[in-house]
């Protein structure tokens, strides 16, 4: 195997270009692997589509895919102009292929390999999750493999072992809601404004904790498997036989949150127990929560190993955690035909091994 840290010693040195367009979020990069490390992200930007999906209250897959057409390219330029390159400097081409929005993947798979093709350089489509994955590596201190790996965002929520880049074996997952999306559900039910989640997790910083005390999904049970739809219910339930003022939500929002927190961190135990590991790498837009890197944190230094966690410009979606995953698989000489292709559903489990 080769581990990422060796990846920048090799004689194959890269500028990178990332282009992330999996959902809402149109994300650029460059990564230079001359550099390595975390300061071999020349530059990155990310654009986000909240205020255009706000009056809908959730994503619309057509306005999204329109909207990346509109940014992609002058993000591209704005990129390259702050990392100090022009676009004949760039030697591969990374961008998301999969899982996502299938309009939206397609915007970026077409520029990626357009752009690719022009400058007759090499081009790999990335797994969006294996970028979640490896955006911790892009930290100082990054951990080596063997780890494993909690994967919460709004669409995932996973448990993975991972023996090594592109080595990776499912623990668990959830069975419906994923945390991300539940936090966002949640906050919908009690009237908070669209994306509800991080409006939900900076109201529960005001709740009386203990107040409501919801169920820990399926921790009552052995296995690794997550479930929130239910506990969303119970939320539901509470808010409308409540006073609905605005400490009782903060309230409700903090015995929400908690009991996200509480039941991810069980589950998190467990699976450090059952591969015998001491270091947990967590990514994911829901990664960039205070309470659960808190409690993460501290569950790991128990056991005498250490919780990882992207720097939190990194935890949603961007393009610099695709350009890194994708040179390290460029680097490892793995490229893809030039026909655009992506997935919108996709094992990361089936992807070939690096080294």
């Amino acid at each position: 195997m080769i581990a990422a840290t060796e990846i920048w010693a090799q004689d194959m040195r890269m500028r990178v270009l990332g282009i992330e367009t999996s959902c809402d979020e149109t994300g650029v990069a460059v990564y230079d692997t001359d550099i390595g490390g975390p300061a071999g992200l020349r530059a990155h930007a990310v654009y986000s589509q909240i205020a255009l999906h706000a009056e809908y209250g959730g994503v619309v897959p057509e306005l999204a895919s329109r909207d990346h057409v509109r940014k992609l390219l002058p993000l591209i330029r704005q990129t390259l102009a702050e990392a100090g390159l022009g676009v004949g400097d760039i030697d591969a081409v990374a961008y998301t292929a999969g899982p996502g929005l299938v309009g939206a993947l397609l915007v970026g798979a077409a520029v990626g390999r357009a752009l690719a093709w022009a400058l007759e350089v090499p081009a790999i489509g990335v797994h969006h999750m294996e970028g979640h994955l490896l955006a911790p590596l892009l930290a100082d201190d990054p951990p080596a493999p063997p780890f494993v790996a909690l994967l919460v965002s709004g669409g995932h929520t996973q448990l993975v072992q991972v023996d090594g880049i592109g080595r990776y074996r499912l623990l668990g997952e959830t069975l419906d809601d994923a945390a991300g999306e539940a936090f966002d559900k949640t906050a919908k039910l009690m009237g908070l404004p669209y994306p509800g989640g991080p409006q939900l997790a900076a109201l529960a910083a005001h709740g009386v904790p203990g107040r409501f005390r919801f169920a820990r999904p399926m921790t009552d049970r052995p296995g690794l498997d997550f479930s929130f739809s239910g506990l969303k219910t119970q939320v539901l339930l509470a808010w409308r036989d409540s006073d609905q003022s605005e400490q009782t939500r903060a309230d409700l929002a903090r015995g929400f949150e908690d009991a996200v927190v509480e039941t991810l961190a069980i589950k998190c135990a467990r699976a450090l127990e059952q591969v015998g590991g001491k270091t947990l790498v967590v990514a994911g837009g829901v990664g960039a929560n205070q309470r659960l890197r808190a409690a993460l944190t501290a569950l790991c230094q128990a056991r005498g190993g250490r919780a990882c966690f992207p720097p939190p410009a990194l935890c949603t979606d961007n393009g610099a955690m695709i350009a890194f995953a994708g040179a390290l698989r460029l680097a490892a000489g793995q490229c893809e035909e030039p026909a655009i292709t992506v997935w919108p559903r996709w094992d990361m489990a089936t992807l070939p091994a690096v080294g």
